[in-house]
């Protein structure tokens, strides 16, 4: 099992837009092709306006797949510009769990 997360600095003021953006139609589409869910967040203390969801993979092969077929979607295509305008930056890592984490 592997975790993907991605974070997303937002433009200053949008993360409520964002957030109700992706809870109306987003959220349904990654999770139609992604998988499972570990987690959305958005931030309160440090770096403010960013977003950050984890999800969850078999393998880098099972995620580059997973992604593909939401990359191939026309419906997430057609929703993909209305959160691209709100975002400045992204950053994706990969995590792996170590033998001792509850995650593993």
């Amino acid at each position: 099992m592997l975790y993907e997360m991605r974070t997303y600095r937002l433009k200053t003021g949008t993360v409520p837009a964002y957030v109700k953006l992706v809870a109306e139609e987003g959220i349904a589409l990654q999770k139609s092709h992604l998988g499972q869910l570990v987690g959305y967040f958005t931030s309160d203390i440090g770096p403010l306006n960013e977003i950050v969801h984890i999800w969850a993979y078999a393998s880098l092969d099972d995620r580059a797949a997973r992604r593909a077929r939401l990359n191939a979607d026309p419906a997430w295509l057609a929703f993909l510009p209305k959160i691209q305008a709100l975002i400045e930056t992204m950053e994706n890592k990969i995590l792996l769990p170590t033998a001792f984490s509850p995650l593993n």
